[in-house]
């Protein structure tokens, strides 16, 4: 018989932790090199226009060139029933940016404007308004609805002035 010592076990491997080493490092590297292009401007996404020294400045506001050239005109308060059965409702003021020279003829047009939100408002679930982005969504439907209303691009924007569901 032979003796249990002279059979050895196989001796296992160490992996080497040369790659894990070397992979952090280059991430460092990298990271770093990638801090310094974007800080000092070597890669700069597009150049700011500059000033000249007797040009204007430019207004900061998407409105019109005056003050004087726009004009906004007021939704009469809605009170929407939503669920009947749960008894909720949606409270809702609007105004609507105009042209000044359209004020009159979407002042005119204001009962069919309130009747497109109206019926709007009716179809939309409780659950859709209680969403976060609901508002943004409801808006730009509501304004693009007033829009096709009053025609020939009258209505600039929809300014929602209350909100309330209870």
């Amino acid at each position: 018989m032979t003796d249990s010592a002279d059979i050895e076990a196989p001796v296992e491997k160490k992996s080497s932790k040369l790659p894990i080493i070397l992979g952090l490092v280059l991430a460092l590297v990298g990271g770093g090199a990638g801090f310094f292009v974007m800080y000092s401007g070597m890669l700069d996404a597009g150049e700011k226009p500059k000033m000249e020294a007797g040009a204007e400045k430019p207004s900061d506001l998407p409105m019109a060139e005056t003050d004087n050239e726009i004009a906004f005109v007021e939704i009469e308060p809605l009170v929407v029933t939503l669920d009947q059965e749960a008894g909720t409702h949606l409270r809702f003021r609007a105004s609507l940016e105009v042209a000044e020279s359209a004020e009159s003829d979407v002042t005119r047009l204001m009962p069919r404007v309130v009747d497109v939100l109206n019926s709007y408002l009716r179809a939309v679930e409780v659950a859709d308004l209680q969403d976060r982005s609901a508002l943004t969504r409801l808006r730009a439907q509501m304004l693009r609805r007033v829009q096709v209303v009053a025609g020939g691009g009258q209505v600039k924007d929809l300014l929602i002035l209350e909100f309330v569901l209870n």
